[in-house]
């Protein structure tokens, strides 16, 4: 099975956009499909993607110029590049801006979900097959999380909040900062959706018996604390 990602889509063609973000979707990942490069520089700014997949002609800033930045601000995930120029010299043009991998449109959904997998492996995101903090696993490809040998299947919402925390653990995540990295853009979740994730994950980590892990920080947001390591005077409590 594909690891679940988070990924970038920069595609201005709406037909061509819509069909390839579907199909990377269907496969359970988060697909921030955009239509211009403007929108796409402040995404890769504000977000972290596992992959970006990023069309050459785009109106304003081309595909080439938001890799060749993305890659001088140091940021080394992944990167594909869709292109109706099928020439060594416009390859060569690609790959030295720093692309990871080149593809020819009109894009074939298949290759492109192969060559999407073998890229997953490179992502700086992804350390083997699973997340750990502390005795709590996150099992990247099957969206289990483990804990004391007890296994629970996450929904993909709620294995992409849990990969998310566990990444930012003792960070405190507003709610704003988890509707933006866990529901893809231009999306409107409800207003009280991130309570009620937050709340079916406990009740998922309840099954394994570490539902006390995610702390309410009242007036802020939420953090994933491994037990052991909360600091009460700091008002934080593990109700809603």
């Amino acid at each position: 099975m594909q690891h679940s990602m988070r990924i970038l889509l920069v595609e201005d063609d709406i037909e061509q956009l819509e069909p390839i973000q579907a199909a990377l979707s269907d496969v359970g990942n988060i697909v921030d499909g955009v239509e211009d490069g403007e929108t796409a520089q402040w995404l890769m700014l504000e977000k972290d993607y596992d992959l970006l997949i990023l069309d050459w002609m785009l109106p304003g800033v081309s595909g080439v110029e938001l890799c060749r930045h993305y890659r001088k601000g140091g940021k080394t995930t992944p990167v594909l590049i869709l292109t109706a120029k099928d020439t060594t010299t416009d390859k060569v043009m690609g790959l030295d801006a720093g692309a990871d991998d080149y593809l020819v449109k009109p894009v074939d959904i298949l290759e492109l979900l192969a060559r999407v997998r073998a890229l997953s492996r490179r992502s700086p995101l992804w350390i083997g097959e699973r997340l750990q903090v502390a005795d709590l696993i996150l099992h990247l490809a099957t969206l289990m999380a483990e804990y004391n040998n007890t296994n629970v299947q996450l929904s993909v919402r709620e294995f992409h909040l849990l990969d998310y925390m566990m990444r930012h653990q003792n960070q405190v995540l507003t709610r704003d900062q988890i509707e933006q990295n866990i529901w893809q853009w231009g999306e409107e979740p409800e207003s009280n959706a991130v309570s009620t994730l937050i709340r079916r994950l406990r009740q998922r980590l309840q099954i394994i018996g570490v539902s006390e892990w995610i702390e309410t920080v009242y007036g802020m947001g939420y953090c994933l604390k491994p037990k052991g390591t909360v600091n009460r005077e700091q008002g934080i409590g593990n109700r809603e």
